[in-house]
């Protein structure tokens, strides 16, 4: 499940530093974000794609790893990114 062009601009656009910013890790988590839950709706209709289970979970802990390490180099970052993310309750 490729993300669209736009899909993904926006979410540059809203959470990088300027439009060329691909590789920091608040864009890598967003764009981590989105395909989970783009995921998450898939398997509401396609409940036996275990393939693409096998996806989501390699896609969630590559997140996790990734806000472990803003975490460690940057708290107030993190704190902010996961209340746009709505990632913790």
């Amino acid at each position: 499940m490729a993300l669209a062009k736009e899909v993904k601009e926006k979410l540059i656009k809203e959470f990088g530093q300027n439009e060329k910013d691909t590789g920091s890790v608040e864009v890598q988590v967003a764009i981590l974000t989105y395909e989970i839950n783009d995921l998450n709706e898939h398997f509401k209709t396609h409940i036996h794609d275990f393939e693409s289970k096998r996806g989501l979970m390699r896609k969630i802990g590559h997140r996790k790893s990734l806000l472990a390490y803003l975490k460690s180099e940057d708290l107030k970052r993190y704190e902010t990114l996961v209340k746009k993310l709505k990632l913790r309750k």
